[in-house]
């Protein structure tokens, strides 16, 4: 999830994010989801010192059980991450399926409410490149929406996709700061800025 300015922009469609692992059996994916929670809560807590031993005990697993579903730390990082995307993807789906012009708005509390979720190990996340159809698709989304917004009279005429995506980063920035902030300031943070977007007539006082 590197800065999302820096992806290439694409025709915009959100179709589907990489295919999920193959079907486990029930045990092999119970063991799965707890192996992802636990690294969750364990990456939260002890960053990029957090091993495979932490994970595993957290999950009520044996080492042996992780390696056989993750080679390493880096692999099992790069599934929350694609988690994430797979997430992000689907959210965008729904913000596309809607017919009117508030599809933008709420894929962006999609987003600040991913951000919040995994606002504790975010830093790791940002350190691999993100699946790059994923992106395009996510990317491509956000243009297709902003212009649905604008032709729909829900944001004012001079705001565009780029104008979306900074206020992406800088939501994603409210939520890692280390700063004492209530658990939903990203909301109000969004609210404040959709309010700017809008048309004076639509705005309100």
């Amino acid at each position: 999830m590197r800065n999302w300015r820096c992806w290439p922009a694409a025709p915009w469609s959100v179709t589907t994010v990489n295919d999920p692992p193959r079907a486990l059996r029930s045990d092999a994916l119970r063991n799965h989801e707890r192996i992802l929670a636990a690294a969750r809560d364990v990456l939260g807590e002890c960053g990029a010192d957090a091993s495979i031993e932490d994970i595993a005990a957290r999950a009520g697993v044996g080492v042996g059980t992780v390696y056989r579903r993750f080679a390493s730390k880096d692999a099992l990082i790069d599934e929350l991450l694609r988690l994430v995307m797979a997430q992000l993807g689907t959210a965008a789906d729904r913000a596309l399926a809607r017919p009117d012009g508030h599809g933008l708005e709420e894929l962006l509390r999609a987003f600040g409410q991913s951000f919040a979720e995994h606002a504790r190990y975010a830093n790791l996340m940002l350190e691999r490149e993100p699946d790059a159809k994923s992106a395009l698709q996510i990317r491509a989304a956000i243009a297709g929406l902003t212009g649905r917004a604008v032709r729909a009279g829900a944001i004012r005429p001079d705001i565009t996709a780029a104008d979306v995506l900074a206020l992406i980063s800088g939501m994603r920035g409210l939520v890692q700061a280390e700063a004492d902030l209530a658990p939903d300031a990203w909301q109000r943070f969004l609210d404040i800025h959709l309010a700017g977007m809008r048309p004076p007539a639509a705005a309100g006082p």
